[in-house]
């Protein structure tokens, strides 16, 4: 990969690296805000998150407005959590660049899983461990650390237009984020978006996300019995809920655990080179235990849908009995291959449990959370300049990388700004564990971003729409 060096290359380097350890002081205090969107969680701490967040953009003194602001959930009397909208116009016809990341966080889990606590931030073996330390509030201070690359460079001189939305509900489905698009539209209007929450190949060598599978979520309640019986009285003559349930979701997989439901569509496409020795690495697969699937290890991953329960309601260990439960609720959680939309592969999943339910037992769906996948159009120049930014700061050759999760509201962002050149990159590593305990930041790879973005924005500037 070959680039002509623009004359500020070598000082946007040295200064974005000069911000690192500001950066991640301030990483760090946004860790121990436990910002969490879920509704049984302290929702001031969202507020504060937030306010947090918009000093730091306000702070680099590069913004004409910063807000923090909401928007209405549609088909409910609820406002969204807040989110910070910063705007500054771009001058002498040069581009705007709107860059994207959430503030919002995970719950922490079992906290004795975590070998020290969720929040607070501690550095062990260059990396920064706590919730949110990767997923997204690095992505946050990525933001920061190359706005404030472009402070030290150009001063009041950068002409780049430079749009702000960092959310504060990704984790909880980002129920107002088409809304917020909608009423700040003339605010987040750009020419590139860059989604500065997804990964790389692994902590030494970039990644630029070219596709991402959707996302069918949904709450499935099994019922057999219009109460609980005696399992002595009754036992082996009426079905209970939970054998019901077994036998239902056995159905959704194949013996090698792939997806067996007849209407969702698998992707056809080449992917790396990947073991399954670096598989049992990154994903601390017990020794003993076989991979799923049939096919290349990223095509499983990247390219074909999974079926996951998330969750369960049942009775307890502690409080179990002799007794035939009459009901059980579960939550499935499938992500849907790149290019078929989510409303059909959830509606192939209903029509396959509804076929498969065992002794007649009835069925109920609710809570259903649906979005489509995204592939990445690489033919652009930006696609090109965001690669050959990556090559110069990480040292190393981007690999295009499809990811298994999903970041369903890139769909609204292509509707509400057609045209705009959309890149998803992030900061964390396959070691990262986001959504898990033990959640951190690989240091090297923290500074190798802020790098890669602060050239962008750079070489941006110097371009004409």
């Amino acid at each position: 990969m070959s680039y002509e060096q623009h004359p500020n290359d070598e000082a946007v380097t040295h200064a974005a690296q000069a911000t690192i350890p500001t950066a991640l002081a301030d990483l760090g205090n946004l860790v121990r805000i436990p910002g969490i969107a879920w509704p049984a969680f302290d929702q001031t701490n969202l507020q504060r998150s937030a306010a947090a967040v918009a000093a730091l953009f306000e702070e680099t003194g590069m913004f004409d407005s910063v807000e923090v602001k909401t928007a209405a959930i549609p088909g409910t009397d609820e406002h969204g959590q807040p989110a910070i909208l910063a705007t500054r116009a771009a001058k002498n016809g040069k581009p705007t660049i709107l860059l994207y990341a959430h503030h919002d966080v995970q719950p922490q889990g079992d906290a004795e899983l975590w070998e020290t606590p969720p929040f607070e931030p501690t550095v062990r073996d260059g990396r920064l461990y706590g919730r949110g330390a990767a997923d997204d509030k690095a992505g946050i201070m990525a933001h920061v650390a190359a706005v404030r690359t472009m402070k030290e460079v150009y001063g009041d001189d950068l002409d780049l237009g430079i749009s702000i939305f960092i959310e504060g509900e990704e984790e909880f489905g980002s129920r107002s984020f088409a809304q917020f698009l909608s009423d700040n539209i003339d605010a987040l209007r750009s020419d590139v978006i860059v989604v500065a929450d997804s990964g790389n190949w692994d902590s030494e060598t970039p990644g630029l996300t070219v596709s991402l599978r959707g996302n069918a979520r949904f709450t499935l309640k099994v019922r057999t019995l219009e109460h609980a019986s005696h399992s002595g009285m009754f036992g082996g003559a009426i079905p209970d809920a939970m054998m019901a349930t077994v036998k239902l979701l056995s159905t959704l997989w194949a013996a090698d655990g792939s997806v067996a439901v007849a209407g969702m569509t698998e992707r056809d496409a080449e992917t790396p080179e990947y073991t399954e020795a670096t598989l049992r690495d990154e994903a601390g697969l017990l020794p003993g235990v076989s991979p799923i699937g049939n096919g290349t290890i990223l095509s499983r991953i990247w390219n074909k849908p999974s079926i996951t329960v998330t969750g369960i309601d049942f009775t307890s260990v502690e409080a179990a009995s002799n007794t035939i439960s009459p009901e059980v609720t579960v939550v499935i959680s499938a992500r849907v291959a790149p290019g078929q939309e989510a409303t059909e592969a959830y509606a192939a999943m209903e029509a396959h449990l509804r076929a498969n339910a065992p002794f007649g037992a009835e069925l109920t769906f609710s809570d259903v959370d649906l979005g489509n996948g995204f592939l990445v159009d690489t033919s652009g120049a930006t696609v090109s300049l965001a690669r050959q930014a990556m090559h110069d700061a990480y040292g190393k050759a981007p690999v295009d990388l499809g990811v298994g999760g999903s970041i369903p509201f890139i769909a609204d962002l292509v509707r509400e700004i057609p045209g705009a050149d959309i890149l998803v990159t992030g900061v964390e590593d396959p070691h990262s564990r986001a959504h898990s305990p033990n959640e951190s930041l690989h240091l090297a790879t923290f500074q190798n971003a802020v790098v890669t973005e602060a050239l962008l924005l750079s070489r941006l500037n110097a371009q004409t729409k």
